[in-house]
């Protein structure tokens, strides 16, 4: 494992950064399996006590952080809140951006899944949901829903912000802040937990893993699972050494097919 004092220089000259990545608690609207995107919906009971659950499992890990990433969503800014205070961290800096959001789901945001697969079909919902490159039909500019009228957003150009998504999308805009943020503090020793959504970890862990477009639509992050990476960060490339959930596998096992199963009937 690498050390609590981040970076490490290995036997072969390589600089190894620690990254860990979370997904959020389960949420109200998860619980509810609603499509969710970027409207902005509190964790559940259940999410809250994965998201303790989450810092007790790094802190057994003996995991210590530098810094913290989540995005501007109350379910990961809590879930990343609760984590580190069970960890006793609760006091790390915390960056939040707007570019770690889900995807956002466009039209279908609010829409029960299983009656959205009764409505427009499996095959169709599957390429909605999951496709790397078919985003759903968009939102209005004048939609409660479009970002442009949330207020957290306001300081953000309008043209960035998305009236729907697909995965590409959401790859597009967290690997530019994933090199420019993340792998700089990596590099400068910080060991980093990343707090974010089903869909944003998706695209950063596609590109972590080398995982192809075809792979990516079937790949399924559980809720309130921490995943560990070990990264070369030497030079300008950064590729994976190592990555696996922390926790009981079997448990996590489960949890995956919980969300792969969503829209099922």
């Amino acid at each position: 494992m690498v050390s609590a004092l981040g970076a490490t220089q290995t036997y072969d000259g390589r600089v190894v950064g620690s990254l860990v990545i979370l997904r959020h608690g389960q949420s109200t609207w998860n619980q509810l399996n609603l499509f969710t995107g970027w409207h902005d919906v509190p964790l559940s009971t259940q999410g809250e006590a994965e998201a303790v659950a989450a810092g007790a499992t790094m802190a057994a890990e003996g995991l210590v952080f530098d810094i913290a990433h989540t995005s501007l969503l109350t379910r990961a800014v809590l879930t990343c809140h609760l984590a580190l205070q069970e960890m006793g961290q609760v006091w790390l800096p915390v960056q939040r951006d707007w570019r770690l959001n889900e995807r956002h789901y466009g039209a279908l945001q609010g829409l029960d899944k299983k009656a959205t697969v009764e409505q427009h079909g499996a095959d169709q919902t599957h390429l909605w949901r999951r496709s790397f490159d078919v985003p759903p039909p968009p939102v209005t500019d004048d939609s409660p829903e479009h970002p442009r009228n949330d207020a957290r957003y306001r300081f953000v150009d309008a043209r960035s912000l998305p009236a729907t998504e697909c995965l590409k999308d959401v790859v597009e805009r967290v690997m530019p802040y994933f090199h420019s943020e993340v792998v700089t503090q990596l590099k400068a020793g910080m060991n980093v937990l990343i707090t974010a959504h089903g869909n944003s970890l998706r695209a950063l862990l596609m590109q972590l893993e080398n995982v192809s477009e075809a792979d990516i639509a079937e790949l399924n992050i559980p809720t309130g699972v921490p995943r560990h990476y070990q990264l070369d960060i030497t030079g300008d490339k950064v590729s994976m050494i190592s990555a696996r959930y922390l926790g009981d596998q079997d448990a996590i096992a489960k949890a995956a097919e919980v969300v792969a199963n969503q829209t099922q009937g």
